[in-house]
C-alpha cells in the first residue's frame, strides 16, 4: 500500500469533492441542530479500530450514515446560533493546498514563501482596516495569523505581564489586575488563569441597558482606582467590538485614553465584527484603535475564511515576542541570525504552524475587497430586515439595538401578561419559545442573559443565507410563539379575554396591543399568507385619531368588517 498513491489520490480527491458538493447541494434537508443522543456515535461504531485497509466508499457511506447525523450543520443557510463560521470555495481550495504542502512554517528558513506571503497578507488587511502605521511591520509592529481569539489574548496577556514585571519585579505578580466588561468574552477568564493572573485579580465591570452595555469607562477608572488604593497594579484591559451577547461596541477612545493613563495594555477584541470594518461605514467602530497595544479579528467568522483563522496585530512586536521566542541549537540558522526575517513560531505559543496564509490569501484574490464588502452588507441588509419585521409584530421586542448583523429580541413581557408583565415570566415563556423553535429543525438559534433578561439571538452570518431564508424564519419564530401563547392560561380580569381569541366586536372594546394580537391570530390562522403590516398601521393611526371619550367601533368597525370577510 502506498498511503500517497498519485493516481488514488486524484480518484478519491475527487469521490470526496463530490460528496461535499452533494452535502451542500442537500444541505436543507437536515435538521440544522444535530437530534442524536449523548453517546450515540459509540453505538454505532466498532469497538476497535480496524485490521485490514477499507475502501473510501465504504469510508463515505459511514460518514454519510453515521457522522452526518451528529453534526449541527453550521454551514447550513438556516444556522443563527452563536457566530458563523463563513467559508467558501476559495478557502476550501486553500485548505487542500495547505493540507496538500503539508508544511511546517515555524520560522523563516523552515518554509520561506508561508513566512512571507503571512506577512504580505496581513500588510493587505491592515490597510483595508486601516490600523495605524504603528501596527504594520513598517513601524514596529506587526500582524500575525493564530488559531483562535483565545490565543490572541493568552499571547498578549503574557507579553503585558512579562513588560510590566521588568519594570516592577517579579515578586509582585499577585498584584496584577485584569480588567474587562461583564461582556467581554469567556475566553478572557480563561487566558488569564493560564497566564498566571490571580482569578481573584480579574475584575469584570458591570453594563447596563442605559449604555447598551458598553463598557463605561467612568465604571473602570473606579475600579481601577480601588484596586489602585489597595496598592495592586492595573495591567491589563480587553476591550470589544462585537461582543457575544449583543454585538455592542466598547468606546475605544476614551477606554484607551484612561488605560494609557496607568500604563496600562490594551487589546481589542473584535472576533466578530472585525471582518465588517473593512467597510467604510462601519470602519468607525474601531476609532481610538490607534491607542489599544494589541488588535485581533477572527477572519474564520465573518470573512468567508475556514477554521481557523485569527488575525492579530501588536504595536510592539519585541514585547510580544521577547517571551515567547526559543532558540535551541537545533532550530539556529543564519537566516534568524541575521535579523532580516521573521520567525513566527516567536509570536506565537507552538512551534508548530501551518500555512494558514495561503487560503487567507485566495479568498481575498478569489473575491477582492468589492466582493467582501458585498458579502458583509448583504448580511447586515437581512439582519436589518429581520429587525423590521420583529418591530412590525407588536408581540415582539428588540432588547438591544442591533450594530451590526445580529438581531437580540424577545415575545414582550406585557404580551405574556398583560396586566402585570415581568422579566420572570418573560424569561421562562422565551426560553421555550427558543426551544421550541430549534426542536423543530428548521432553524437554529442560541440565547444570552443581559442583566437578567433572557435574549434570543438571530445571528445572520451563514454563507449560504438568503433573503428568503430569513423570511421563512420569522415565519417560524412568529408560529411558533403563537402556538405557545394558546396555551397560557389568560392572566387578565374575568370579564376580560385573550385578544387572540376574541371577537370583532368583543376585539373593540381593548387596547391597541391586544388589536394587534387579534390580527396577528388571523394571519397565523390563515391558509395562505397575508402580510397584516399595513392593517397594523391602519389601526395604529386609528387609536391615535380616537379622542377621549370617543366611540372606539366608529374607527374600527369598517376595518374589522373588510378584514373578517378575508377569511370567509
Amino acid at each position: 500500500m502506498n498511503p500517497l498513491d498519485n493516481e488514488e489520490f486524484r480518484r478519491q480527491g475527487h469521490m470526496v469533492i463530490d460528496f461535499l458538493a452533494d452535502y451542500y447541494k442537500n444541505i436543507n434537508n437536515y435538521p440544522v441542530r444535530s437530534q442524536v443522543n449523548p453517546g450515540y456515535l459509540a453505538e454505532r461504531l466498532p469497538e476497535c479500530a480496524p485490521l485490514l485497509p477499507e475502501s473510501i466508499e465504504s469510508i463515505l457511506k459511514d460518514v454519510d450514515k453515521d457522522i452526518i447525523p451528529g453534526l449541527t450543520h453550521w454551514q447550513s443557510p438556516n444556522f443563527y446560533a452563536y457566530f458563523a463560521s463563513s467559508t467558501s470555495t476559495a478557502s476550501f481550495l486553500g485548505e487542500m493546498l495547505i493540507n496538500g504542502f503539508n508544511v511546517v512554517g515555524f520560522n523563516w528558513l523552515s518554509s520561506p514563501a508561508a513566512t512571507e506571503l503571512e506577512i504580505v497578507v496581513m500588510e493587505w488587511l491592515s490597510k483595508l482596516l486601516r490600523l495605524p502605521q504603528s501596527f504594520s511591520f513598517s513601524g514596529n509592529g506587526g500582524g500575525v495569523l493564530l488559531g483562535t481569539t483565545c490565543e490572541a489574548i493568552i499571547c498578549t496577556m503574557l507579553a503585558a505581564r512579562e513588560k510590566m514585571l521588568d519594570q516592577i519585579g517579579r515578586e509582585n505578580t499577585e498584584k496584577l489586575v485584569v480588567y474587562c466588561s461583564d461582556q467581554t468574552h469567556v475566553c478572557l477568564e480563561k487566558a488569564a488563569k493560564i497566564v498566571g493572573i490571580n482569578p481573584e485579580n480579574v475584575r469584570k465591570v458591570l453594563t447596563t441597558k442605559s449604555t447598551n452595555y458598553k463598557l463605561s469607562p467612568q465604571r473602570l477608572e473606579e475600579s481601577i482606582k480601588r484596586d489602585v488604593e489597595a496598592g495592586l497594579i492595573p495591567l491589563y484591559l480587553c476591550a470589544t467590538v462585537g461582543t457575544t451577547s449583543t454585538t455592542t461596541v466598547d468606546p475605544l477612545g476614551p477606554l484607551c485614553e484612561l488605560s494609557s493613563k496607568y500604563n496600562m495594555w490594551v487589546h481589542v477584541d473584535a472576533a466578530y465584527a472585525g471582518s465588517a470594518c473593512i467597510c467604510p461605514e462601519f470602519r468607525h467602530f474601531l476609532d481610538g484603535v490607534e491607542g489599544a497595544s494589541s488588535f485581533s479579528f477572527n477572519a474564520h467568522k465573518w470573512l468567508l475564511t475556514n477554521l481557523a483563522c485569527c488575525c492579530l496585530w501588536v504595536k510592539d512586536n519585541s514585547a510580544l515576542t521577547k517571551p515567547l521566542s526559543t532558540n535551541s541549537e537545533y532550530l539556529k540558522n543564519k537566516a534568524t541570525e541575521s535579523g532580516q526575517v521573521v520567525d513566527f513560531k516567536d509570536w506565537q505559543i507552538t512551534l508548530t504552524r501551518r500555512f494558514q496564509a495561503l487560503k487567507l490569501w485566495m479568498v481575498l484574490r478569489s473575491y477582492g475587497v468589492t466582493g467582501l464588502r458585498q458579502f458583509l452588507r448583504n448580511h447586515v441588509k437581512m439582519a436589518k430586515d429581520f429587525e423590521m419585521m420583529v418591530t412590525m409584530d407588536s408581540r415582539f421586542e428588540i432588547v438591544v439595538p442591533r450594530y451590526f448583523s445580529m438581531v437580540c429580541f424577545r415575545v414582550s413581557p406585557h404580551v405574556i401578561n398583560p396586566h402585570h408583565g415581568n422579566d420572570h415570566e418573560a424569561n421562562e415563556f422565551n426560553r421555550k419559545l427558543l426551544e421550541s423553535v430549534n426542536a423543530t429543525g428548521i432553524i437554529y438559534m442560541t440565547h444570552s442573559m443581559v442583566e437578567g433578561v433572557f435574549i434570543i439571538r438571530f445571528s445572520v452570518g451563514a454563507t449560504l443565507t438568503e433573503d428568503r431564508h430569513i423570511k421563512m424564519a420569522w415565519e417560524l419564530v412568529q408560529d411558533q410563539a403563537t402556538s405557545l401563547l394558546g396555551t397560557l392560561t389568560p392572566k387578565a380580569d374575568s370579564n376580560e379575554k385573550n385578544a387572540a381569541t376574541q371577537s370583532p366586536e368583543t376585539l373593540l372594546r381593548c387596547d391597541l396591543p391586544a388589536t394587534h394580537q387579534y390580527f396577528a391570530s388571523l394571519r397565523h390562522t390563515s391558509a395562505g399568507f397575508i402580510d397584516f403590516s399595513h392593517i397594523f398601521e391602519f389601526v395604529e393611526f386609528q387609536f391615535v385619531e380616537i379622542q377621549p371619550f370617543d366611540d372606539p367601533t366608529t374607527h374600527l368597525r369598517p376595518l374589522l368588517k373588510a378584514t373578517s370577510a378575508i377569511f370567509q
